[in-house]
């Protein structure tokens, strides 16, 4: 078998699972479940009926690029969101099965062990558990960037020392971060930009938050965004993309990768071994959702009224407060964030995720220690009753 598997953690919610065992919550309660980022809006009824509407191209194989139509339609989409220009379709765009899938295999194709040192890939500090799996089970070591509260969530790029930089060849970006809600600024991407240039690493941005905001007229800024308005090209930056949270479709699994032209040749190689080609019928359902957006303002409405609700509730109690972009909220615990979360299910059925599971020890911390993150997917109803019982929880603390 191969080795670096000995190296993976279980999954987050493959510890929660074992953190609760024993556990029997109070049957006067009924279960309100925040712990994991699934989105359960309803999915858009023209998404259903073009998905349906296609169940022909079952018949054929995928090309592993996806059809014209759907490339055209991403990169339209690219142009109108980030206001591009010129996104080549063909060379520029890679319809992926989702974010998460794509993140993973990246990193496999770009990764070059023969370079006579072991590679290293960057990791923001807490993170999403892919982009450890990923990296080990390239061959790489992982070097994490703790990203705190008293730092307003950015990088310290002084974790790393001058001996290390040169050996990174891949740095994951989240941004809007998972589980902060943090946004990169201009000046953020221009710093990172300057280091990828100097030292010739690949970045890695998954924005597959960047859709769930609450200022129509600030949406996130993205990394092909960023690289525009610094005059910079797309060399060796790619960003990842979803619709799962955007256009609320997560069995779909369906997104992208964009950038450079260059890194996604290499990358399409990969894919086309790797047999990762997208269903016709998902692909016909993916073009109607990424030439909607009247269903995606919809749907950042439903968050931003959980989050109006909720976070009053509870920002004098956990200390938290809206995120930036996303639909978490990234909360203090007055105890332990195990204890904290184990309690709270035993006494009032309300499952979230410690904070120290989305971490790894790193300069002397875990960054998600003492935090739990609360995902506001479910109802609005049983959002408010979830931050109702917290808020009577955290009072007997």
């Amino acid at each position: 078998m191969n080795p670096h598997l000995s190296k993976l953690q279980p999954y987050p919610f493959e510890k929660l699972r074992q953190l609760f065992a024993g556990i029997t919550p109070n049957p006067r309660w009924h279960e309100i479940r925040l712990s994991i980022g699934e989105p359960q809006h309803a999915t858009p009824t023209f998404i259903k009926d073009a998905l349906t509407a296609n169940l022909g191209g079952l018949a054929s194989y995928p090309s592993t690029l996806g059809s014209a139509e759907l490339r055209h339609a991403i990169a339209a989409w690219l142009e109108r969101r980030y206001g591009l220009s010129g996104i080549d379709p063909l060379t520029q765009v890679i319809p992926v099965n989702g974010s998460r899938e794509a993140l993973f295999a990246f990193a496999q194709a770009v990764i070059d062990p023969s370079r006579g040192y072991t590679p290293l890939v960057v990791s923001p500090n807490p993170f999403y558990q892919i982009y450890e799996g990923a990296a080990y089970l390239a061959g790489a070591e992982l070097r994490f960037l703790n990203t705190l509260p008293d730092n307003d969530y950015a990088f310290d790029f002084s974790a790393l020392d001058e001996a290390e930089w040169p050996r990174v060849q891949l740095f994951y970006v989240c941004s809007p971060g998972n589980p902060t809600g943090k946004v990169l600024s201009l000046e953020d991407w221009r710093r990172l930009f300057a280091l990828a240039d100097r030292y010739g690493f690949v970045i890695a941005s998954d924005e597959c938050y960047s859709e769930l905001f609450f200022d129509e007229a600030r949406p996130p800024l993205g990394a092909l965004q960023a690289a525009r308005l610094l005059g910079r090209g797309t060399e060796r930056l790619v960003m990842f993309s979803s619709l799962s949270k955007r256009s609320n479709v997560p069995g779909m699994r369906s997104g992208f990768v964009a950038g450079d032209p260059v890194t996604l040749a290499s990358f399409l190689l990969y894919r086309t071994y790797h047999g990762s080609a997208m269903s016709p019928a998902v692909q016909s359902a993916s073009i109607a959702a990424w030439n909607d957006e009247s269903h995606v303002v919809d749907n950042r409405r439903q968050y931003a009224e959980k989050f109006a609700a909720v976070t009053p509730r509870l920002a004098d109690v956990l200390h938290t407060a809206p995120p930036e972009a996303g639909f978490y909220l990234w909360a203090r615990t007055p105890i332990s964030d195990s204890d904290f979360a184990r309690r709270l299910l035993a006494d009032y059925n309300v499952v979230l995720l410690p904070g120290s599971f989305l971490g790894r020890s790193a300069q002397g911390v875990n960054p998600g220690a003492g935090f739990v993150r609360i995902a506001l997917v479910a109802p609005l109803a049983d959002c408010v009753e979830a931050a109702e019982r917290i808020r009577s929880f955290t009072s007997t603390l």
